[in-house]
């Protein structure tokens, strides 16, 4: 009877066998991360287009004849650089005449001063010739100015945008002869953002701006309060950290990306551990944990979903809570086999 028996005794011991093999080494194709809570950080991309934040008009104090012209629109200038001047011929005449007619009045006060020594004026007329001389110096003043004002000269380094006017026209004082802008710190890029992005959104926040070639970093400037009444977004500005790139073309399109943290608390998984989407809308995910006698066993257990992307799918946890043991790839390999009575979900190997 024995040796009826040992045959059997000798083919269970085969399969134990066999199926320890196999079970090692699905354990070594399994791709397995430790998971832990984080804060949810959305990407937000949006595109934008790239302008200056700040154009300045310049225009001429007093009225006359354009006749020097050095920049035209796209040119770019250092501070310093003279633009544009009127023709001064009648303003430093004007500005020669009340420097004579100064120097007339302190002749006068002189004059009078020593007629009233010998008594042969008055102090009122001292008073008045006084007078004469600080009304007349203002005048000067005002004329010596006319005549520095009779140029444009760059307050800033930067670019002309817009010219308005060409030599030998007539300038009026009311009339923008150049539209001018500069170029450190005056690029920005402005995109719409909804009520719930925006609220994310704090001054001084670095983002990511792309160009065709380049990927510079910008910087939230602008958080506007109230939104547009027909599109019902807010309208965000970013400033370009770096300086004025030439390559850089204002009014190019370019998209941006932000990073908008929140209080949720997510586990970040690669998407390639998402097993499925069960009816109810959660991911099940397959996690891995010992049992009593230090196995390895394996769980498919449902999460409800904060967010997709391209690359990860981020659940919704608690804030402190325990760490995932995720498999995160080979999880088709295993069959579930569930039990009524026990919350442990073991795995056979499929056929």
């Amino acid at each position: 009877m024995k040796i009826h028996y040992l045959p059997h005794y000798g083919l269970f011991c085969y399969l134990f066998l066999y199926l320890s093999l196999n079970v090692n080494a699905l354990a070594q194709q399994l791709d397995i991360k430790t998971i832990s809570p984080e804060s949810f950080i959305k990407e937000v991309n949006r595109t934008g287009q790239l302008n200056f934040k700040r154009t300045l008009d310049l225009s001429f104090k007093t009225a006359g004849y354009l006749a020097k012209l050095n920049v035209d629109e796209g040119d770019s200038f250092v501070k310093g650089q003279m633009l544009a001047k009127l023709d001064t011929f009648q303003l430093v005449a004007e500005k020669n005449s009340r420097y004579a007619s100064l120097l007339q009045a302190k002749k006068d006060v002189r004059r009078i001063e020593a007629l009233l020594a010998k008594k042969l004026s008055s102090q009122q007329a001292l008073d008045i010739a006084k007078t004469l001389i600080e009304t007349t110096r203002a005048s000067y003043k005002q004329a010596q100015y006319n005549v520095e004002k009779a140029q444009l000269i760059a307050p800033f380094e930067g670019v002309v945008t817009a010219r308005f006017s060409e030599l030998n026209e007539l300038q009026n004082p009311n009339q923008a002869a150049l539209q001018i802008a500069a170029i450190n710190n005056n690029l920005v890029v402005r995109v719409g953002l909804t009520a719930e992005e925006v609220s994310l959104v704090k001054i001084n926040q670095q983002v990511q701006v792309s160009l065709l070639h380049e990927t510079l970093t910008g910087t939230v400037s602008k958080i506007p309060i109230l939104g547009n009444s027909q599109s019902q977004l807010y309208t965000v500005e970013i400033l370009l950290v770096e300086q004025y790139v030439k390559e850089i073309t204002v009014g190019q399109i370019v998209k941006v990306a932000f990073l908008l943290a929140n209080n949720t608390s997510v586990y970040r998984l690669p998407i390639s551990a998402l097993n499925r989407v069960d009816e109810q809308g959660n991911a099940l995910i397959t996690l891995q944990f010992k049992n009593k006698k230090k196995k390895n066993n394996y769980q498919q257990k449902a999460f409800a979903i904060e967010e997709f992307s391209n690359d990860y799918i981020y659940l919704k946890t608690q804030q402190g809570a325990l760490p995932l043991t995720v498999i995160t790839q080979g999880w088709q390999q295993l069959n579930f086999l569930k039990k009524e009575d026990e919350i442990t979900v073991k795995y056979e190997l499929k056929k």
